[in-house]
């Protein structure tokens, strides 16, 4: 028996909470603290989407699984500084809203299904 992937899920809407509440206390690209913070986030949520099931994941073929995942490897071990703010902060524009959308679908089809 697997675990259960609603925490994960649920989880990954924190991270999401999180990053964009720390957005709104100011520019990422300008203010290191708020920087790391968002990085802490945005590793707990690709680490979390790599425990979701895959069967989830194939409903929301627009969310790019794959490089979320290996994005985590790249926040964590910085491959020669090939991150930056600014693509930081492009990566969080373009697709933290499709992907909250994502998992919250996730979790009311799950609702709706038990």
């Amino acid at each position: 028996m697997s675990k259960p992937w609603q925490p994960y899920a649920q989880h990954i809407l924190d991270a999401i909470a999180k990053i964009q509440r720390i957005q709104a206390r100011g520019d990422l690209t300008q203010d290191e603290v708020l920087y790391d913070a968002t990085l802490r986030n945005l590793q707990t949520l690709s680490e979390a989407t790599q425990l979701l099931p895959e069967e989830k994941k194939i409903a929301c073929p627009t969310i790019p699984w794959p490089e979320i995942s290996g994005f985590r490897n790249i926040l964590v071990h910085n491959y020669l500084g090939d991150i930056d703010p600014m693509t930081i902060a492009l990566v969080i524009d373009k697709h933290l809203k499709p992907l909250e959308e994502c998992i919250r679908a996730m979790l009311s089809d799950e609702g709706s299904a038990g």
